[in-house]
């Protein structure tokens, strides 16, 4: 691709995360959303083979679709009050088709679908952005309009999230179908307490992102794209496997690590709010996304690939990529769990 013309697409993507997140006003917050998602789709397709053509016509359709269902309840929304303002909107039926809206954008269930197949059909980076920064926007939105939700209904979504992420990650060998599904149920768990604490779910999304950004930069540097290619990474970058392992801990909710820390947050404010059914689904859920995170720490750190030959290391280099932003990544993914009670002062 042209480094303008890739200067200009990366631009717009992230300028229209900015107008979305920054306005008030439902038609900028709509147009910030559609400048994204075409800047995002011309991404999909900077490599062009079939597959990523694929992915590329997928995100378009799914997005314009939730687009066009967003713009309907915008319109109606204007309809009823006869004002434009996010925070102004007491109409259930609208807020219902708003979230609906969002939801599809999100790739929660039951509309996720599209994630794992358009996340497999692009390479790590794009899939980092896809996983992570597209994620920013709409999440936004659901924290500004977040009174007027319907508590029972997105709660119902955030399970089956959790569920469809779960079980649809046990049978896969591919790894950004892997953490496709991760991200099905991490969303899941987000939105879980949108409605009572909106807080929790900024944060939530924040440790997210840090986690799913390691492990995509840890991928990339080993060029990894299957468990079976993982499980051969051990004798090229050594260092890597034990934190890519740790890593997938953390991804997994385990303690002492980072990604236990939200997850502590979100059941907490449950049972404060009187809900223990739906805490007890979630944990017993994500037990089976620690399953398969187990399984490719198995492939990655305890065994060895079988070879023929005397020697087990390779003797030959090979350039390595650039990670300046690896050793932050990993100590930020593993070791936040001491600041946990100042960080439970902010809720």
């Amino acid at each position: 691709m042209n480094p303008l013309a890739q200067l200009v697409i990366y631009s717009t993507m992230i300028m229209g995360t900015l107008i979305t997140s920054l306005s008030s006003h439902w038609f900028l917050a709509w147009a910030g959303l559609e400048m994204n998602m075409l800047a995002f789709t011309s991404i999909l397709i900077k490599k062009a083979n079939p597959r990523s053509t694929e992915a590329a016509t997928k995100y378009f359709l799914m997005q314009s679709t939730a687009s066009m269902i967003l713009m309907m309840a915008i319109t109606l929304n204007n309809l009823f009050p006869g004002q434009w303002i996010m925070m102004n909107n007491p109409n259930q039926l609208t807020s219902l088709i708003m979230m609906v809206a969002l939801v599809m954008k999100l790739g929660m269930t039951p509309f996720h679908f599209w994630i794992p197949e358009v996340t497999q059909g692009t390479p790590l980076i794009p899939g980092l952005l896809l996983l992570t920064w597209q994620k920013l926007a709409p999440i936004l939105i659901m924290y500004q309009i977040y009174p007027s939700i319907n508590t029972n209904i997105l709660m119902t979504l955030s399970t089956l999230s959790i569920m469809a992420g779960s079980w649809g990650g046990l049978n896969q060998t591919q790894l950004r179908k892997i953490l496709a599904y991760s991200s099905i149920t991490h969303m899941g768990w987000m939105m879980m307490t949108l409605v009572y604490n909106p807080n929790i779910t900024a944060f939530y999304l924040l440790i997210y992102i840090i986690m799913t950004s390691t492990m995509f930069m840890a991928l990339n540097l080993s060029s990894n794209t299957t468990t079976l290619m993982l499980s051969r990474a051990w004798n090229k970058l050594t260092w890597l496997m034990p934190l890519m392992s740790v890593t997938l801990l953390s991804m997994g909710g385990l303690p002492p690590l980072t990604g236990f820390l939200p997850k502590w947050i979100t059941i907490q404010e449950l049972t404060k709010n009187n809900n223990f059914i739906m805490p007890s689904v979630m944990i017993i859920m994500t037990l089976l996304n620690l399953y398969f995170y187990l399984r490719l720490i198995y492939i990655t750190s305890m065994t060895l690939l079988p070879t023929s030959n005397n020697t087990k290391m390779k003797w030959q280099f090979e350039n390595t990529k650039p990670t300046p932003l690896m050793s932050p990544l990993i100590v930020l993914t593993t070791l936040l769990l001491p600041m946990s009670p100042t960080i439970l002062t902010m809720f």
